[in-house]
Parts: structure tokens; sequence; C-alpha cells
């Protein structure tokens, strides 16, 4: 599925058109009204040999695009060029166009060219906006510096469609990457109760974990899922969930798919600790001071490293506030990881809540590599990118 927006770049999207038809693609191009003033929907349906779609409505008969089945129908969806302005709808949730519509409809993942002058590309909202598109799981192809039709030159320019076409390749590539392969990950946080309305929980929102899962799926694997409680959900068909509340109850889900998992990652955010003691019935506001007993959780990460195989892979989450790199050092010896990912909460925009992520890899064969701030879906990608790396 190719989108195509308002901006002068859109006469590169008939190379890219023909491109993609000519390594076997089947292509269908959905244009924006303001797209037409740039290229016509001829030469795109020409080279696409499909009609090149802009409305809801096709015909007079009342015949519709529907743009449910058009999103499913796609293994692929990329827009290029994205203008702005349309950056600035994806960003949003906004849908007053076919092309946006389908964007929210879409299964498949998306990748994003955008194109504009240099000092739009830079200012701080579309920035942002790129940012928030980001964390949604879409693929961003940053833009090229060169000459700009404002006569302005830096970075702005569309990317080239043969560097399109190899992000594209590469896409495909790397789908095969874990076909085969089953991963278990468990995510968000753990709430331990203390009577029917109260527990004991975190700020874990889950979403580190989510995107591992989702960008294992994409690679081809098959994922089981074990999830806290969190408002997320997923879009893959490879991904299975399985929703716990308590960490016994995570424990359990884990222990079950733990055997016959490949790699298994654990990013959950579990509670330490558990009230000994469940009150059935809601314990009454008094005066004064409340005492309660707590009990250690079970260590998900130390059960699971005592059972782990030769050919299993293993990955932990550190997430510090001080003495930071001996905490992980000694975390990743003593739960048998291979891996361990460190967050430092004294990172901005690291940890709970965000959607982006500061993270510092050690490796058992003691690696380790070090990242700057960005969003969690490439942060997913960093840790994959590790774990590909450390098992050749």
């Amino acid at each position: 599925m190719l989108g195509v927006t308002g901006s002068i770049a859109a006469y590169k999207s008939a190379l890219l058109t023909r491109l993609l038809v000519k390594e076997g693609a089947d292509v269908q191009v959905i244009m924006t009204s303001s797209a037409h003033d740039f290229i016509t929907p001829l030469t795109l349906a020409t080279l696409s040999k499909h009609p090149a779609l802009t409305d809801f409505i096709r015909n007079d008969a009342g015949e519709w695009n529907n743009h449910v089945e058009l999103g499913l129908w796609a293994d692929l969806m990329i827009i290029a060029p994205a203008s702005a302005n349309t950056l600035a709808k994806m960003a949003n949730g906004q849908c007053d166009n076919l092309l946006l519509a389908i964007y929210l409809s879409a299964k498949c993942p998306v990748m994003i060219a955008p194109a504009m002058d240099l000092d739009m590309y830079a200012h701080p909202s579309t920035k942002n906006n790129l940012m928030k598109i980001g964390s949604y799981g879409n693929i961003l192809i940053e833009a090229e510096d060169g000459e700009l039709a404002s006569g302005l030159k830096g970075l702005g320019r569309m990317s080239e469609p043969e560097h399109i076409l190899k992000e594209i390749q590469g896409f495909f590539l790397i789908k095969k990457r874990f076909k085969g392969k089953k991963v278990l990950i468990n995510a968000g946080p753990t709430y331990e109760p203390i009577d029917p309305v109260r527990f004991i929980g975190n700020h874990s929102s889950g979403k580190m974990g989510y995107a591992i899962a989702e960008r294992f799926a994409e690679m081809g694997a098959k994922v089981e899922l074990v999830s806290g409680p969190t408002y997320l959900d997923v879009k893959s068909d490879n991904i299975h969930i399985t929703r716990v509340t308590s960490a016994k109850e995570m424990l359990k889900a884990c222990q079950k798919h733990f055997k016959s998992c490949d790699i298994a990652v654990l990013a959950a955010a579990v509670a330490d600790y558990s009230p000994s003691n469940f009150t059935r019935h809601k314990i009454k506001k008094k005066t004064g001071v409340l005492s309660m007993e707590l009990a250690s959780t079970p260590d998900i990460a130390k059960e699971l490293g005592k059972v782990k195989k030769k050919n299993q892979v293993l990955v932990g989450f550190a997430l510090e506030t001080e003495n930071e790199t001996r905490n992980a050092a000694k975390k990743l010896k003593e739960k048998n990881f291979d891996l361990i990912v460190l967050n430092s909460l004294q990172d901005k925009g690291a940890g709970f809540g965000h959607d982006t992520n500061k993270i510092s890899i050690f490796r058992k064969d003691n690696k380790k590599k070090y990242f700057e701030l960005k969003s969690k879906k490439d942060v997913a990608n960093d840790i994959i990118n590790e774990i590909l790396e450390y098992i050749g």
C-alpha cells in the first residue's frame, strides 16, 4: 500500500511504484486530494496497474472503497512522501481522508518517508509528531540532506526511491530472521491484592515489553506475551497474550511457556512484595497508623534461570536508581541471564510511563553497549539486534 500526500516530492512516488512493481510487488496507490496537485492519478494507476484511490465513494452507484479491507490487504504500508500536515494528523489520530482511514485500520507495519523544507522538518512540533508516530510502532525512513524545492539546502528531502526500496527489501528479509522461533516475553506491572479494591503495584505501563513483542512478531517469531494489568493491546496475529494480575500468576504462565521457548525477555516490573494476608472485605479507614505484613513475591527471573537450557537465551531487565552498573552486573550473574538491559531512573525520559527509553546492555561474555535516548520502538530494535549478535 503506497500512500502519496501533497508534496513536491510526490513525483518520486512514480519511480518508487515502478521499482516496486519491477521487484514483483503488488502495489495499491492511495492519494490525498492535495497530492493530485503534484502528480496525476493516471500516472500512478498506469505504473501500479491498479486505480489510484482518493475518495471513499467510488462512483455514482454508491460503491465505496472499503478502508478496512484495504488496511487488511497489505503486507506493508508506506507513506512516501509524508507531508508535515499528514504527519500531524497521524500523530493525533485524525481521520479526514481515505489514506488516514486506511492507516488507522492497517494491521501491517507502516513505513513513513517525510518530505518538507528544512525549517519545517527541524521544527519542534514536527520532531514531536515523528517521535509520537514512532512510538506507535511505525518505521521512519529519515529525510535526506540535499537541495530542496525552496532553493535551500538541508535536511528535508524525501529519501530517494532506490533507498526506500532497499529499506523495504530489508524489511521483508528481516521478517524471516526469527521464523520458526518461539519467544516468551513478560510485560507490565503486577498487582498484589490487599483487599478487594486495593493493591500493591508500580507505575509500569508495559510499553517496553509490548514494543519488544511487536518487533519479534514482525521478524517472524511466534510470541507468547504474559502481560500484567495494562491498557495496551497488540496488532500482530503472531502474538498470543496471557493476561495475569499477580506475581504468582505471572510465574505460573511464564513457567508454562518457558519450557518450549527459544528466547525469553523478562521486561515485566514484578512487584517485590505482597501482603501476607488478603482481607476479603474492604479495609475501613481509621485514624492512626495501619500496619501490614509483607512477604516476598516469587522471583520469576531466578526460577526461569534455574531451569534454562543451553540452547535458550534469557534476557532480563534492571531498573535502578543508584549503583546502576554494579547492580545490573550482579543481577546478570545471579539470575543466569545471557543479557541484561539496564534503565536508570536518573536519566530523563527513561523508565516507567514514557514513550522513550535510554538503555545499556550488558552480556555475560562481558561485552557492553550504551545507547542514547530513543523511542521504545527503536529501543526494542536495539535489544533484538543485540540478541541476534549474541546468538550469531
